[in-house]
């Protein structure tokens, strides 16, 4: 059985009164709003959406019902009854339309209304992505020095505006160090070099302890990238509050102050989540979504699409992240809306110029070259490479996240993490050129072309480059990997992508060399292949076409992505010429990744934190059937006298209601000695026919507001799932009618379905439960939880 985990909480919009009907009570239903934001069903396309309630004085805690929305935090959301719900709620809104003109223009609402929100989405999303990219890159330039003139310009707008410069890096007297504040101005100089790592460090722990501390105080949800917990929302799980407002503000706060401390962190992961909660936000100005969590969801998953499009300037790659990656449940509309949603947002980035550089790419590469034939084995070792570090990298960081969830020191103090991280991090990366700068502005100058670099670049001198950059980015690859290990899941916003990229530009970069050493050998011996004729320094080899490349083969050997990469690759660099390159490496790390291990770091994390997950994706690799899966029902009655032992056996087993003999304090003991969210209606506990099925929070709300209403429904009322109700004895208790309430089709298999066609079915219909009978007899239910569960126990034999 499907269990609660934390108390419920509910919230409505349609009326249910409890009114004298003879000598019994009965419940009514309005049917006039349509339903759509609770799980008081009365019958399959039905719904109660607003109770209105008295006080709670006389009914116990434990029976005290939902008052703030339809699922409970941390529950299943029914799929098909709330699209049930919306069919009919389309179907009363398209009876309108001959009202003239009133009806009409409601039902133009209602066809427009998902196109309206999805575009609110969109522009909120690039104003909110501009606004971080701007904010995080001025205070990462912070660490080094002040725009002493114009406090509010980053390193790069302050050099352009005192116009004393020729290349990118060079010195500029704009830009005030922050030891030249002390009158240090011999940068030579052992004080200068140690106040210059001083101040870095500082600014670096003191943006990250801040972070923490708005995290930890004000939106717990904000930590971490947020797509392992996006990947579950939009398969219909619902954690109450992570897609808040108060979510929203602080993480995007809390990414700007982490993303510029120096962590090895990214903030395209993290931009999914705010686009998210964003989507969420609006949803709720529009109630036929905002009040129906199935089709919220097709608010979510174009919103997904926006986040990733602001975070690389890639809307048709955010349109197949969300396909590929993030969505559970996609319908060809739902495609529409995410590439109208993704346009709209890569518009009004593009229209903010966050970077100055008047490009939706990211990191724009325009390489002068051709690739040759010969190069595909250097690109498959790369994709080989991110297959195998990707792999590494899941797992010992998901070996590191399950010691800190389970370490009380290290779990109990997150400040004290981040802030000893973010020392390690920010006093190591000092001493190495690529580590010290910003992750976006390394990855950029190992995609550029040498023609693109100054004359002092270590990467492009040929009498350096084996031997000063060599070393560091050999250096740098190996530090990126260890910290990014420990960072990933620290409690501040951090994102996954950027390490991975960076990571994989730099192993890119470090094959480029060797391979451009190796043709400079081959093409300097005589007699050498035509393969091997080239123009030296123009088209032989190029390092920054090995450094996206295998970019893309780290980040799909992390993450498993496949299409949705290649096209974000494309569109991050405006790179067509170089598709077949990144695919190579993108299968390639796809197949040794998938050879390691069948999970990517997503999925990894979703199972640590037990998420009821089913990965669309994913096979069912044993022969079993479903009365093998099934939680088996039990065959006795349910009384307050029952032991401790009794107690916790009947937590862990089906409890069902009869379909008449059982009295309303029989219900309520029930409910209080279980915390199931829903049970089994049948005939008798002798012959457990099945009759329906009624969940928790209908049976509290019908329970609650009889207590509230009829003064004759008291402890000894019989409770009725039926049409056959005996006339009341006079001056006795009033028989409750709970037919309508009851769901008379819930779905169910027999004992012998095989759990492939079970898991089908969880996957393709988005079921909370499916119950399992034999000849019309309820035997047990199977859940999602149970479904994992027995995998669990499999696996680990």
């Amino acid at each position: 059985m499907e269990r609660a985990g934390r108390s419920s909480t509910l919230g409505s919009t349609d009326e249910v009164e409890l009114e004298p009907s003879g000598t019994s009570a009965t419940i009514h239903l309005d049917m006039t709003t349509g339903g759509g934001s609770s799980s008081s069903d009365f019958n399959p396309f039905g719904a109660i959406d607003d109770v209105r309630f008295k006080t709670d004085e006389d009914l116990p805690d434990a029976l005290a019902p939902p008052f703030f929305s339809k699922y409970g935090d941390f529950h299943t959301i029914d799929w098909q009854r709330d699209l049930a719900r919306d069919r009919l709620r389309h179907k009363l809104i398209s009876k309108k339309k001959v009202d003239f003109p009133l009806g009409l223009l409601q039902s133009g609402w209602d066809a427009g209304a998902g196109w309206i929100c999805v575009l609110f989405v969109g522009l909120a999303a690039g104003a909110t992505a501009g606004i971080i990219d701007i904010g995080a890159r001025w205070m990462s330039d912070l660490k080094t020095g002040v725009c002493a003139d114009r406090f509010w310009l980053d390193r790069e707008h302050c050099c352009w505006s005192s116009n004393d410069t020729f290349f990118k890096d060079d010195e500029c007297k704009a830009w005030t160090k922050w030891p030249w504040m002390l009158n240090y101005y011999n940068s030579s100089s052992f004080l200068f070099l140690f106040l210059e790592w001083i101040f870095y460090i500082g600014w670096a722990v003191a943006m990250s302890t801040l972070a923490v501390l708005f995290v930890k105080i004000f939106a717990p949800y904000a930590c971490g990238s947020g797509i392992p917990e996006i990947k579950c929302i939009l398969s219909g799980f619902v954690i109450r509050g992570y897609l808040g407002k108060w979510t929203f503000i602080i993480k995007s706060v809390g990414l700007i102050l982490s993303s510029a401390s120096g962590l090895s962190l990214g903030k395209e992961g993290p931009m999914v989540h705010l686009a998210c909660c964003i989507g969420n936000i609006f949803s709720y100005l529009f109630p036929k979504y905002g009040l129906n969590e199935a089709k919220k969801r097709e608010i979510l998953s174009a919103s997904a699409a926006a986040g990733v499009s602001v975070a690389f300037g890639a809307p048709i790659g955010g349109v197949l992240f969300s396909l590929e990656e993030a969505s559970y449940y996609f319908p060809l509309k739902t495609m529409w809306r995410s590439f109208f949603c993704a346009l709209v947002a890569g518009i009004i980035l593009r229209f903010v110029n966050p970077f100055g550089s008047n490009q939706t790419s990211l990191f724009h590469v325009d390489y002068m070259m051709k690739w040759t034939f010969i190069e595909l084995v250097p690109f498959a070792l790369l994709g080989l490479f991110g297959g195998i570090i990707g792999s590494l990298f899941i797992f010992a960081n998901i070996r590191w996240s399950r010691f800190r969830k389970n370490s009380k020191t290290l779990g109990g103090n997150p400040i004290y993490e981040v802030m000893i991280i973010t020392l390690i991090t920010a006093a190591i990366s000092y001493f190495n050129p690529f580590t010290r700068k910003s992750a976006l502005s390394m990855i950029q100058q190992l995609f550029d072309r040498c023609e693109d670099q100054t004359d002092e670049d270590s990467l492009c001198d040929q009498n350096k480059a084996l031997s000063i950059a060599f070393g560091q980015l050999l250096w740098a690859l190996i530090f990126k990997f260890i910290i990014t290990i420990f960072t990933f899941g620290i409690k501040v916003p951090c994102g996954l992508f950027v390490p991975s990229i960076g990571m994989g530009a730099i192993a890119g970069r470090i094959l480029g060399i060797t391979v451009d050493q190796i043709f400079r050998s081959v093409q300097a011996t005589p007699g050498h292949s035509e393969y091997f004729t080239c123009q030296i320094g123009k088209d032989c080899v190029m390092p920054g076409l090995y450094a996206m490349v295998g970019a893309a083969a780290v980040l799909g050997g992390v993450t498993r992505m496949t299409v949705s990469l290649v096209v974000i690759m494309f569109e991050l660099t405006g790179s067509l010429e170089f598709i077949v390159p990144t695919m190579v490496a993108t299968m390639f790390s796809k197949w040794i990744g998938d050879g390691i291990s069948k999970m990517g770091i997503y999925e990894a994390h979703i199972e640590l934190n037990g998420y009821p997950f089913l990965d669309s994706k994913g096979e069912y690799p044993y022969s079993t059937v479903a009365s093998q899966v099934m939680r088996p029902s039990i065959h006795r009655q349910v009384a307050d006298e029952l032991s401790m032992s009794d107690l916790r056996e009947l937590k862990n087993e089906l409890s069902v209601i009869t379909e008449s003999g059982m009295t309303l304090g029989d219900l309520e003991g029930l409910l209080r000695q279980t915390d199931f969210n829903g049970f089994p209606v049948v005939v008798s506990q002798n012959s457990m026919h099945l009759v329906g099925f009624i969940t928790r929070r209908d049976i509290l709300l019908a329970l609650h507001t009889a207590r509230k209403t009829q003064p004759y429904v008291v402890t000894n009322s019989i409770a009725y799932f039926s049409d056959a109700v005996p006339d009341s004895v006079p001056g006795g208790p009033a028989p409750l009618r709970l037919r309508k309430i009851l769901d008379m089709a819930p779905m169910t298999v027999t004992d012998q379905t095989p759990m492939e066609t079970v898991i089908d079915m969880f996957r393709k219909l988005g079921l909370r439960h499916v119950l399992v009978t034999k000849n019309g007899k309820v035997l047990g239910i199977i859940t999602k939880k149970d479904i994992l569960q027995f995998m669990r126990n499999k696996n680990s034999q």
